[in-house]
């Protein structure tokens, strides 16, 4: 039974982030999906995070465009989802703080996968990089605005469930 509640949860946020980034798509790189992996990430662990990653990626492309940036999207959010895993082994007290750390991080990190990504296809990083650094720091600042949002009602849910034994985090 816990193996299915845990399934559901996963899905439940997918589509969450999956009505975020669609529901926002015209405002550039403002999305919900890399705050709630690294929130899944850290309350549900990296495994369940990189299910909704590829989950989550996967359903929004299908709407918004599908491509082969999709696989780079895809490894893009699991490196991330395995960051916000080490941050629960290091079993923090209050961890609002280094997660928001974590979030602005990923917004440039996220970019500079990317960069490299197009440097290995055509050749060229710094101009990639630099025209996309604008829309990195978008990404970073609606990550930390998203973790800031949904930290405490994610905290609820997730506490809830553990409290009624639903899924085992």
């Amino acid at each position: 039974m816990r193996k299915t509640n845990r399934l559901t949860l996963i899905s439940c946020l997918a589509a969450l982030a999956v009505v975020g980034r669609v529901g926002l798509r015209f405002i550039p790189n403002v999305q919900p999906v890399t705050a709630i992996i690294i929130l899944s990430g850290y309350f549900l662990g990296p495994g369940s995070a990189i299910l909704l990653a590829v989950v989550s990626t996967y359903i929004s492309n299908l709407l918004l465009g599908m491509g082969i940036w999709t696989i780079w999207q895809i490894v893009a959010w699991v490196m991330i989802a395995g960051l916000a895993g080490i941050i629960k082994a290091l079993k923090i007290a209050k961890p609002l703080f280094l997660l928001n750390i974590l979030g602005c991080l990923t917004g440039f990190i996220y970019g500079l996968f990317f960069s490299i990504v197009n440097y290995l296809v055509t050749g060229s990083f710094w101009p990639y990089y630099f025209a996309g650094l604008p829309f990195d720091l978008t990404h970073a600042i609606s990550n930390v605005i998203f973790i800031l949002i949904l930290y405490k009602p994610l905290l609820f849910i997730f506490k809830h469930q553990e409290k009624n034994n639903q899924i085992g985090i």
